[in-house]
């Protein structure tokens, strides 16, 4: 990957297209934002792979992230927690315990700070509108 500095912050190109990180909201995607986007759509790609080859039946995937962050320490961030919400009818929900399990051993992006951010993956299911 190679960034190219500009007034605001830095851009990048990709096959999908340009990619601008900015300090400042107003001119790109900020860092932290980017952080926590990487681990969740990591998280839950790998999530949606695994039910799909363990072949769960589902409708959606929904996930929420909830941050915590050090102000003291260069307002690092410290903990992600991820919750899904799996919606769909006779799920069971040993099997989706497991399907995270694996998911989270198998996410490059989790795997890649689990020394330094306490990722914390919970979930929910909920039933299908009828």
């Amino acid at each position: 990957m190679e960034f190219t500095m500009h007034e605001n912050g830095f851009e990048s190109e990709f096959d999908f297209g340009k990619l601008t990180i900015s300090g400042n909201d107003e001119f790109g995607f900020r860092p932290y934002a980017l952080l926590v986007s990487s681990i969740a759509g990591c998280s839950g790609g790998v999530l949606k792979k695994v039910l799909t080859k363990m072949r769960i039946d589902y409708d959606d995937i929904k996930m929420k992230a909830d941050v915590k962050r050090n102000p003291d320490i260069a307002n690092r961030v410290e903990e992600i927690k991820l919750h899904f919400t799996i919606i769909g009818n006779d799920i069971s929900e040993a099997k989706v315990e497991k399907a995270l399990q694996l998911s989270t051993k198998n996410c490059a992006m989790v795997q890649s700070v689990k020394e330094s951010i306490r990722v914390i993956e919970t979930f929910e299911i909920k039933n299908s509108a009828a």
